[in-house]
């Protein structure tokens, strides 16, 4: 139980991950699009997503070509449930949560692959 515990406050101990955990109450993202709004390494985004992950606190589920990562609803871990529904109201005002949240409105993972592919 313990072992529960600490993998969730050691997940929300970092800056990042909470932001992106703030981003993942508001759209599925692929690391694609995380990353892009992050401005980080895929591989640096990819660590964040499983510690996240990994403390219950949110998901991945392969489609096609990405890997959607969103909020968990059921996890293994019985802490994960009631600090997910406390993390819903806080630090939505935050400045930096607030533009997260209006990037994950306009990013798009096909344009983020189109530019990938065209070199841009």
């Amino acid at each position: 139980m313990m072992r529960d515990f600490l993998k969730i406050t050691k997940a929300l101990s970092d800056r990042t991950r909470v932001r992106i955990f703030k981003m993942l109450q508001h759209k599925e993202m692929c690391v694609c699009e995380v990353q892009a709004i992050l401005g980080m390494a895929q591989s640096t985004v990819s660590k964040h997503l499983q510690l996240l992950e990994d403390a219950g606190l949110i998901t991945g589920a392969k489609e096609g070509l990405w890997v959607n990562h969103k909020i968990a609803g059921d996890s293994h871990n019985i802490y994960a449930e009631p600090i997910v529904k406390y993390l819903t109201g806080i630090l939505d005002n935050d400045p930096q949560v607030v533009a997260d949240r209006e990037k994950t409105y306009t990013t798009n993972r096909l344009d983020i692959c189109r530019k990938k592919d065209h070199g841009s």
